[in-house]
């Protein structure tokens, strides 16, 4: 069974000046911290990218390079919207910000839980993918295949996790909505492996070998990312 929350996920650059430990130790042991006293904030989890290679998919990459992707659930989406703009602790979170990223945009996601990771599912490997469909392609019939595709990689072998986040919102610049073709991204993709072998085992298998046929038939881009899951709420 399937169950859909609505998360805010936050697509994040460092400074360039920064170095990757610098970014990382701030990042968990300052900001993450100062995020959590957010008093509507439900969950939170930050994954730092550790690698940016496609691994076991032979597809176009997108322009994009992430530092780290955080995602926040919140009580209800006015609620995350009046947590990040009013109040004391809301411009110590945006000073924050301003004082180690040197990018931040914002997607409004719903989330489906396709496979349910494990009770333990530490020390899994995770990748997030960045969608973008065809310039050709409407909304709705991106979603329609991608429901599709979701019964494809509920096949391949070696999967412990995959979840499907259906962009519904936009800013590219923190609190500003934008167009879609300002931040052209359809979903993002959260998948789990024991292990890089698993990983590349299972795209290299029959079923993997049908799943991204069926990708190509939807999808204009597949931008990976392996990351380090941190909980933080």
């Amino acid at each position: 069974m399937t169950t859909t929350t609505t998360l805010r996920m936050g697509l994040i650059r460092k400074k360039p000046e920064w170095t990757d430990e610098a970014f990382r130790s701030h990042w968990r042991d300052s900001h993450g911290p100062l995020v959590a006293r957010l008093p509507t904030l439900r969950g939170y989890r930050q994954n730092l990218v550790v690698d940016r290679l496609q691994r076991g998919i032979d597809f176009a990459r997108g322009p994009w390079d992430f530092d780290g992707f955080s995602q926040l659930r919140f009580d209800g989406a006015a609620r995350a919207d009046e947590a990040f703009t009013q109040g004391d602790l809301a411009s110590a979170i945006r000073a924050d910000e301003q004082h180690f990223l040197g990018e931040l945009h914002i997607v409004t996601v719903e989330q489906t839980e396709v496979i349910a990771l494990p009770a333990k599912p530490e020390g899994l490997l995770k990748r997030i993918s960045l969608l973008r469909r065809p310039i050709a392609q409407s909304e709705e019939d991106f979603r329609r295949e991608w429901k599709i595709h979701a019964e494809h990689v509920r096949r391949m072998p070696g999967v412990s996790g995959y979840r499907q986040n259906v962009v519904v919102a936009r800013e590219f610049e923190k609190g500003t909505p934008c167009t879609y073709a300002e931040l052209p991204l359809d979903g993002i993709v959260e998948l789990w492996f024991e292990n890089t072998d698993t990983l590349n085992a299972a795209f290299a298998s029959p079923q993997g070998q049908r799943t991204m046929a069926h990708a190509r038939t939807f999808l204009a881009e597949i931008t990976a990312f392996v990351v380090e899951e941190h909980r933080v709420v």
